[in-house]
């Protein structure tokens, strides 16, 4: 599949010049937090989905009728306003998600040069390039088990990815609230690794010596340096899981990895979609960076396990406190990759937990990693640090508290998730330098629960396809994004 270039489009960010730097984050609520009843959520489960936007994923009428913010229309760089039409959730083209593409489309907050982002078409592809395929939004038809999720229990219009930029960082930032290299540093990892040309096929603590990712300086929104300077995918910092260990809770990284016992053989390489990878202390690399292979840790052996475990695990009563839940390639809803399985795969993990034990004291957080190179007309309410906040992504919070039929209006991101798991389990924060890390800035998702509520009856999601279609797929894993 084509890849894309990086350029150097600094330019752009200076012109921007307006750039307004926020010191409560996203939300404005920095520190707001809640108390959750004792007992009330025991499991919290974050789906992590692939790049859409809110006005491409979710163009519902039922949401729309409710007030939720979607668009019909969205303006190109020429100012002429283009109105956005269907297509399937299978394309045989991708856009540009790179943070040079946000750029363009951000346009100073104009949210104007969608029709500017790259496009890479497959072969034999008979509708790229097309000067407005960013604005188009998937046929209902394609997502019903989506729109289902969204319609009964809460939807936000207002969830921004944290970082502006792809998948690579963006997974970094939900594990740990930042993709900055250690504790005290001023970089932020930016882009998606690559080795050279192009992504190798494994990243982290473990990937190839050659392989590097760029870095934005984030005291210097317009240093010449940004996103030249590289580094070594080889991180170390306090992340979410360090919290739910240091407590004894336990937890699980379900991912599009093979089942690994590395007593008999070395662990299979893994992707950029693999946080725990990036960060040594978890990893533990059969070699001192950069001469790993493979992740040797204990937890990371023990919890870092295949995507489909989730069903079989919440099957035997096995669930973790706190689940990140990564697709395959092919249920990842990313463009040119996903063959449109993603929707019966949430819908199938949805409906597991619905129909189990678990039900009533679950939380399940589903949220999309990032915006894709999709149209969406919402400019992110404040930019911080030259790298926060993104573009809108899609967020669905289903639970017997969750509040029913509503469309939460607030500022929420990544940060907002950690911000709540940490709430539920009284862990505290991640970022000991008090304001660095999204997590201490964000909001906890409050206005989407109401725990005084008569708990919500779960009612199965139909789907395509139900669990037993992913735990007998013999097909091998792939990827969920390879730009």
């Amino acid at each position: 599949m084509p890849r894309f270039k990086i350029l150097i489009l600094w330019g752009l960010l200076a012109s921007a010049g307006a750039l307004l730097v926020a010191l409560n984050g996203c939300s404005g609520v920095s520190g707001n937090s809640h108390t959750v009843p004792p007992g009330k959520i025991q499991h919290v489960v974050i789906l992590f989905q692939e790049n859409r936007t809110t006005d491409n994923l979710f163009h519902d009428p039922v949401l729309m009728g409710r007030g939720a913010d979607i668009a019909t229309t969205g303006t190109n760089s020429k100012g002429q306003t283009v109105t956005l039409t269907p297509t399937g959730l299978v394309t045989d083209y991708d856009l540009s998600h790179a943070h040079t593409a946000f750029l363009k489309m951000y346009d100073g907050g104009k949210m104007d040069g969608a029709d500017l982002i790259a496009q890479a078409c497959s072969p034999g592809a008979t509708d790229c390039p097309a000067p407005n395929l960013p604005f188009q939004y998937v046929q209902g038809s394609d997502v019903q088990p989506y729109f289902n999720l969204a319609e009964t229990y809460t939807f936000g219009d207002h969830m921004f990815q944290t970082n502006q930029g792809p998948s690579y960082p963006a997974h970094q930032y939900i594990i740990s609230g930042t993709s900055a290299p250690t504790e005290t540093s001023k970089l932020l990892a930016a882009e998606n690794p690559n080795n050279g040309l192009e992504y190798s096929g494994n990243t982290g603590c473990s990937s190839p010596a050659s392989e590097t990712v760029a870095m934005i300086d984030s005291t210097n929104m317009n240093s010449a340096t940004n996103l030249t300077q590289k580094m070594y995918p080889c991180f170390d910092h306090n992340t979410l899981i360090d919290l739910l260990d240091g407590q004894k809770i336990s937890w699980r990284y379900y991912a599009n990895v093979p089942a690994c016992d590395p007593q008999s053989a070395p662990c299979a390489p893994t992707g950029i979609w693999v946080g725990p990878n990036s960060i040594q202390h978890l990893c533990v690399p059969n070699a001192a960076p950069p001469n790993g292979t493979s992740c040797t840790g204990a937890e990371w052996v023990s919890n870092v396990v295949p995507n489909t475990q989730i069903l079989t695990d919440i099957q035997n009563g096995q669930l973790p406190a706190v689940s990140w839940v990564i697709p395959d390639g092919k249920a990842s809803d990313h463009s040119d990759i996903s063959t449109g399985e993603g929707p019966s795969w949430v819908a199938s993990v949805v409906n597991a937990i619905g129909n189990s034990q678990y039900w009533g004291n679950t939380a399940i957080i589903i949220t999309w990693d990032d915006w894709g190179g999709w149209f969406d007309h919402v400019a992110p309410p404040s930019i911080r640090n030259s790298y926060e906040y993104g573009f809108r992504v899609p967020l669905i919070v289903v639970s017997p508290y969750a509040k029913a039929a509503y469309i939460s209006h607030q500022n929420h991101d990544f940060g907002s998730i950690l911000k709540f798991t940490e709430t539920v389990f009284n862990l505290g924060s991640i970022d000991t330098q008090a304001g660095g890390y999204a997590d201490s800035r964000a909001d906890d998702l409050s206005d989407c629960f109401d725990f005084n509520q008569t708990p919500l009856t779960f009612t199965t999601i139909p789907s395509k396809y139900d669990a037993s279609f992913f735990l007998n797929d013999k097909r091998p894993p792939s990827d969920p994004d390879d730009d």
